[in-house]
Parts: structure tokens; sequence; C-alpha cells
């Protein structure tokens, strides 16, 4: 798995990170989820905030950036 992938995993809660290595962490089917929903929308935000910077024009970036998050529903 991709290090920043495993970063943002770990972040949403599914996993948790022992002696070094990245482990499933055990809970319930709600908890579970939730946590994947979690772990989608960290990966949706961080896509829309790559095209920071990338256009000089503040409007475009920003019309991208509301795109990507309004088609995921991510606020």
């Amino acid at each position: 798995m991709n290090k920043r992938i495993q970063e943002l995993a770990e972040q949403a809660g599914l996993y948790i990170k022992l002696n070094e290595k990245f482990l499933p962490k055990a809970m319930s089917a709600e908890e579970c989820n939730d946590a994947y929903l979690k772990f989608a929308e960290l990966i949706v935000r961080e896509c829309a905030d790559m095209f920071r910077g990338v256009y000089t024009d503040q409007v475009r970036q920003e019309r991208i950036d509301k795109r990507i998050k309004e088609h995921f529903g991510v606020e």
C-alpha cells in the first residue's frame, strides 16, 4: 500500500500502526462503515487540494476544487 494511502487509512480509523506496521483495526460493522466513509472523504479532499497552486487564476482553481468536492458530496 502507498505510504500516503496508509496514512489516510490510519487517519480514518481503518488501521492502527503498531511496531511500524499497519494492522487492520477491529471494529463493528457501523464503525467500519463510518471509517470507510471518512477514508473516502479524506481521499477526495486530498485530490481536490492537489489543484491548489496549479492555476494562477484563483477563480478557476476554486471552481475545480469545488466541483470535485460537490461531485463526491464532500463539504
